[in-house]
């Protein structure tokens, strides 16, 4: 499961990563993004723009709204099976810029895990868009695996993160199923890293530069 993330890095690193265009008077660093939230996205539909999207997936035909708080993550075994996913995953794909997500250990101790070279990076995701009248909302998931041995210490599951090579290829829509589907596997431990954080992290309103820091 990832139920928390960052995204905190500059404007300009992020431009220059992605090659988009982040609106400025939007962005700002996130330390503790938690489901229900407007996050940053690049999607399918727009792959040069930075676009907000709420955290939490509402499928387009569900008539409840509510079922976002429950669909933020989508595993990736099943993700082309399960009637809330399948579609999007055909369809609608995205990419979540990220710098580090958390998760929590038996004991609910809190843990950050980062790329050692400390770059942005991305969680394969899905989207879609829901209506009802008036109201439109844009949604996405985090679509996660089984965990690799770095997160293993700590939590069985971890998101599903791209390498760069392979982001542009996630993104087209007309790229095969099946080999889209085996990039959903467990990132390259060696090139992550992991540490323990504060009990901070575990309010979502504690989106403060802090809570990226080692426990003391």
């Amino acid at each position: 499961m990832c139920a928390r993330y960052s995204i905190s890095k500059p404007i300009e690193l992020l431009e220059k990563r992605f090659g988009i265009i982040v609106p400025k008077n939007v962005y700002q660093p996130r330390y503790n993004a938690s489901p229900i939230q407007l996050m940053p996205v690049i999607t399918t539909e727009a792959p040069k723009e930075l676009l907000y999207y709420q955290w939490g997936l509402i499928p387009s035909w569900s008539k409840d709204k509510s079922i976002g708080s429950r669909l933020f993550n989508a595993r990736a075994e099943t993700i082309d099976e399960k009637p809330s996913f399948r579609g999007s995953f055909k369809r609608k794909r995205c990419l979540i810029p990220a710098d580090g997500f958390y998760e929590w250990d038996k004991d609910h101790s809190p843990y950050r895990f980062t790329l050692k070279n400390n770059d942005v990076f991305v969680f394969a995701g899905i989207s879609d868009t829901w209506e009802n009248g008036n109201n439109i909302v844009d949604t996405f998931s985090i679509i996660t695996t089984e965990a690799n041995k770095t997160v293993g210490h700590v939590h069985e599951r971890m998101p599903v993160i791209l390498h760069p090579e392979d982001e542009s290829f996630w993104l087209d829509s007309d790229s095969n199923l099946e080999a889209i589907k085996s990039l959903l596997k467990p990132f390259d431990n060696k090139l992550m890293e992991y540490y323990p954080v504060d009990r901070l992290v575990n309010n979502a309103k504690n989106d403060i530069p802090e809570v990226l820091l080692p426990r003391k």
